[in-house]
C-alpha cells in the first residue's frame, strides 16, 4: 500500500505512463522501419536512378554500386540493366567513295556506361524504355554512322587498311551512342562484299601473286636444301674418315697405356697386400686394448652422468611448463599477426593479378588483332617497292644491253668495212699499171662461194658413175652435127661463154684470156675465141 500512494503522488496513473512509453517506442521503431525501407541498395550489374528533388540541377542522380537513402513523397528511383546488348546491323548498298556500293553485314556489342556524364544521359533518354526499343534507337545512329564511315573511304582502303575503318567506325558511332548514354563495346565485321564483285577480284589477284611468290621461295628453298644436302654429306664423309683415324690412333694408344698401367699395378698389389697383412695384425692387437680401456671409462662417466641427469630433470621439467605457456601465448599472437598480412597480401596480389590480367589483355588485343595487321601492311608496302624497283632494273639493264649489243654491232660492221675499203684501196694500189686485174682478181676471190651454190643444187643427187658414149662418127650434135658427142659438149660449153663475158662487162670486169675473147662486129653477132684444149679448140659464130 505504501508503494501505490508513493507512485500515484508523483506521476499521477501508472497505466497512463506505460502507455506513454510503449507508443514512443512504437514510433521510434516505425520511423526507424521506414529509414531502412527507403535505403536502397545498388547491384553491380545496375545503376540506381534516383529521381525527384535531387541535389544540385540535375534532373536525377545515378550510381553504379553502394546505396543511398531515397525519400518518400519527394523521390523515387528505378534501375538501369548493364547486361550488354547484341545489335545486328544488316548494312546493304553503301555508296564507298569511289562510288561502289558495298554490303557490310556487321555486329555491334553496346551497354549503358557506369560514366558520371553517360549515366546521367542514359537516365533521361533511356529510363523505362524496354530493351527492344533501345535496340532500335542504337540501331539507326550505327546505320548511319556506318554508312557515313563508308563513304569516306575508298573500296582498296575498306579491304586493305581494316584498323582504320575500324578507327573510324569505334570513333564515330562511340560519340553518338554516347549521347544517348551507351558505350560501344565491341564491333564485330563478318563479312564486306560488294555487288560488282570488285572486292574478289582484288582477293583473286593478290592469291594469284601469293602463290606466285610462294613457288619461287619454294623453287629458291629446294635449291638451297639440295646444296646444304650435298655440303653435309661432304662434311659428313670427311668428318667420319677423321674420326675413324683418330679411333684407330686412341685404341692403340689406351692399349699401350693399359699394359703399362697393368703391369705396375700387378707389382704394387703384390707389395701392397704384405704390407697390409702386417698392419691389420699390429691395429687389431692395439684396437682391443683401447676397446678394454674405453669401456671402462664409459660405465664410470655413465654413473655420473645419470646422477646429474636425474637432477637436471626436475628442473628443466618446471622451466620447460613455463616456457610452454609463454610459447603459446607468443604463438598464438604470431598466427593472428600473420592472418592478418597474409589477407591483406592477397587482398594486394589479387588486385595485382586484376591489373596484371587487363594489361595482359591489352596486350593480347594489341599483339593478335593490330600488330599482324600492321606487319601485313609493311610487308606488302615493302613487297610492293621491291617489286616495282626489280622491274625498273630489269628494264634498265635490259635497255642497256640492247644499246651495248647495237653499239656493238655497229662498230663491228663499221671495223669490217673499213677493213674492206683498206683491202680494196692496197689492191687498187697494187694493180696500178693494170686497173682491170683488180675486177677480176675479186671475181676469182667469190668463185668458190659461186661454185658452192652451184654444188647444193646437186647435192642431194645420187649419181654412182656417169658414162659417155662417143662412136666417132658424128651426129645431130651441136654446132651444126659435126664431130663426136664429146667435142659437141664441149662446144656447147664453148658457146656458153659469150652469156659470161656478158655478165662479166656488166659488172665492170673482164674475165681471164685463157676464158677467150669476144669480138662485136656491128652490135650484131658476138665471135668467141675460146683457147680450150686442142680437140675441142675453134671459133664459133653466136647471135647476139
Amino acid at each position: 500500500m505504501t508503494a501505490h500512494l508513493t507512485l500515484a503522488t508523483q506521476g499521477g496513473n501508472p497505466i497512463w505512463w506505460v502507455g506513454g512509453i510503449i507508443s514512443a517506442l512504437l514510433v521510434i521503431f516505425l520511423v526507424i522501419a521506414m529509414i531502412v525501407s527507403r535505403y536502397r541498395r545498388c547491384p553491380s550489374n545496375r545503376i540506381l536512378v534516383v529521381y525527384g528533388r535531387v541535389a544540385g540541377a540535375k534532373a536525377a542522380k545515378c550510381l553504379h554500386g553502394g546505396g543511398t537513402f531515397v525519400w518518400p513523397l519527394i523521390q523515387d528511383y528505378a534501375y538501369l540493366a548493364l547486361e550488354p546488348m547484341v545489335i545486328e546491323i544488316p548494312l546493304e548498298g553503301a555508296l564507298s567513295l569511289n562510288n561502289i556500293r558495298v554490303n557490310v553485314p556487321s555486329t555491334f556489342t553496346v551497354g549503358v556506361s557506369t560514366d558520371p556524364v553517360l549515366m546521367n544521359n542514359a537516365a533521361e533518354r533511356l529510363l523505362g524504355l524496354p530493351e527492344n526499343k533501345i535496340k532500335d534507337q542504337a540501331q539507326d545512329i550505327i546505320l548511319g554512322q556506318l554508312r557515313l564511315v563508308i563513304a569516306t573511304l575508298s573500296i582498296e582502303e575498306i579491304n586493305k587498311d581494316r584498323e582504320k575503318f575500324m578507327n573510324l567506325i569505334n570513333e564515330n558511332v562511340a560519340q553518338e551512342v554516347n549521347k544517348i548514354g551507351l558505350e560501344l563495346i565491341n564491333v564485330n565485321i563478318r563479312d564486306i562484299t560488294d555487288e560488282s564483285g570488285y572486292i574478289q577480284a582484288i582477293g583473286k589477284r593478290a592469291a594469284a601473286e601469293a602463290i606466285q611468290r610462294a613457288k619461287v621461295e619454294v623453287a629458291e628453298q629446294e635449291r638451297d636444301g639440295a646444296t646444304g644436302e650435298a655440303t653435309a654429306k661432304r662434311a659428313e664423309v670427311v668428318g667420319v674418315a677423321q674420326q675413324a683415324a683418330a679411333a684407330v690412333e686412341g685404341k692403340k694408344a689406351a692399349e699401350q697405356k693399359q699394359r703399362v698401367v697393368v703391369a705396375k699395378l700387378e707389382a704394387e698389389a703384390i707389395t701392397g697386400e704384405v704390407e697390409s697383412k702386417r698392419n691389420y695384425e699390429i691395429a687389431a692387437a692395439e684396437r682391443n686394448a683401447e676397446t678394454i680401456a674405453a669401456k671402462k671409462r664409459a660405465e664410470q662417466t655413465q654413473r655420473i652422468q645419470v646422477a646429474e641427469a636425474e637432477a637436471t630433470a626436475v628442473a628443466g621439467e618446471n622451466t620447460s611448463s613455463a616456457a610452454v605457456a609463454e610459447s603459446n601465448a607468443k604463438l598464438a599472437e604470431i598466427r593472428a599477426e600473420a592472418k592478418r598480412r597474409a589477407e591483406v597480401a592477397a587482398a594486394k596480389s589479387l588486385e595485382a593479378i586484376l591489373i596484371a590480367e587487363r594489361e595482359q589483355e591489352i596486350a593480347r588485343l594489341s599483339k593478335e588483332e593490330l600488330a599482324p595487321q600492321e606487319i601485313e601492311k609493311q610487308r606488302i608496302e615493302i613487297a610492293a617497292e621491291a617489286e616495282a624497283e626489280k622491274r625498273r632494273r630489269e628494264a634498265r639493264g635490259e635497255a642497256d644491253a640492247i644499246l651495248l649489243k647495237y653499239e656493238a654491232e655497229a662498230a663491228g660492221v663499221r671495223k669490217v668495212l673499213e677493213a674492206k675499203a683498206d683491202g680494196y684501196r692496197k689492191l687498187v694500189e697494187a694493180c696500178a699499171t693494170n686497173p682491170q686485174v683488180a675486177p677480176t682478181l675479186l671475181l676469182i676471190e667469190q668463185l668458190p662461194t659461186l661454185v658452192a651454190e652451184q654444188v647444193k643444187a646437186i647435192q642431194n643427187l645420187k649419181i654412182d658413175k656417169i658414162t659417155v658414149w662417143d662412136s666417132g662418127q658424128g651426129g645431130n650434135g651441136y654446132l651444126g652435127g659435126k664431130g663426136g658427142t664429146t667435142a659437141n659438149f664441149l662446144s656447147s660449153l664453148i658457146g656458153s661463154l659469150p652469156a659470161m663475158h656478158e655478165l662479166a662487162e656488166q659488172a665492170g670486169i673482164e674475165l681471164p684470156a685463157v676464158l677467150g675473147r669476144v669480138d662485136r662486129n656491128g652490135g650484131e653477132q658476138v665471135e668467141v675465141l675460146a683457147q680450150a684444149a686442142p680437140a675441142a679448140r675453134r671459133s664459133t659464130k653466136v647471135d647476139a
